[in-house]
């Protein structure tokens, strides 16, 4: 006779990834005080890029946590709070237009992530940061490809920062009306470029950015108008 019973089919899907897994992986190793850093910020034409360094007590739970490009900004906004309410400290630093425009945008952005580490009162004793690391810190650090999607810690920086800069494009729509910050916070979208080379770029806009000095050149008779679509992409709206 054959069995009637069977064990059940392993399961084909791939498991979640665990997204505390560095965290621990930095407490085996002596680390205490794990924080994540992101920026947000380092490709629009105007505005700083923004950066924040979050300590979360290890394993916390926060229900929706995710890469702050996956999320539509009312879940970013409620995830800001959230990670606000539970975190053991929030340090967020920028670096402004001015300063992209005179050592790069890929130093601002390690620097405006080191003004963050050292905006936490509670320093932390190693650091899990996205994309690259920032040897401006002497802090221990770990840098992750694809760290706000592999990292509580950083998925909860990369939040805090996004909101933080939102935020700050958002009173600067008001500083510098008809550019449209508060729909694209300084990105590159087609109304963006409209809005360029109808006004010239204002006094946030990163003149080191081709586009911005695209625009300035047309307005001052230097160069021939391009299409904007060409050097601005076709989307209306960016997350990143």
């Amino acid at each position: 006779m054959p069995r009637t019973h069977a064990q059940p089919a392993l399961p084909m899907e791939i498991p979640p990834t665990d997204v505390w897994l560095r965290e621990r992986a930095a407490r085996l190793h002596g680390h205490v005080l794990v924080a994540g850093v992101d920026e947000a910020g380092r490709g629009p034409l105007a505005g700083p890029v923004v950066a924040a360094a979050v300590l979360l007590p290890l394993g916390v739970e926060i229900p929706g946590i995710n890469d702050s490009k996956l999320l539509p900004p009312d879940k970013r906004e409620e995830l800001a709070l959230a990670i606000r309410r539970v975190a053991v400290g929030i340090g967020v630093g920028e670096a402004g237009h001015e300063e992209i425009d005179r050592v790069n945008i890929a130093v601002a952005g390690r620097l405006s992530m080191l003004r963050a580490v050292e905006a936490l009162e509670l320093q932390p004793d190693y650091l899990l940061i996205d994309g690259f690391p920032v040897p401006e810190c002497s802090l221990p650090q770990e840098a992750l490809v694809k760290g706000d999607r592999r990292s509580c810690s950083i998925m909860a920086a990369g939040i805090i920062a996004k909101t933080t800069r939102d935020a700050h494009m958002k009173q600067m729509a008001e500083v510098y009306p008809g550019y449209g910050f508060e729909v694209h916070f300084g990105y590159s979208t087609p109304a963006h470029a409209e809005a360029l080379t109808r006004l010239g770029p204002c006094a946030i806009h990163r003149r080191s950015f081709s586009p911005v000095a695209v625009a300035q050149a047309i307005l001052s008779g230097e160069a021939i108008e391009p299409e904007p679509v060409g050097w601005f992409g076709g989307r209306d709206t960016t997350i990143e």
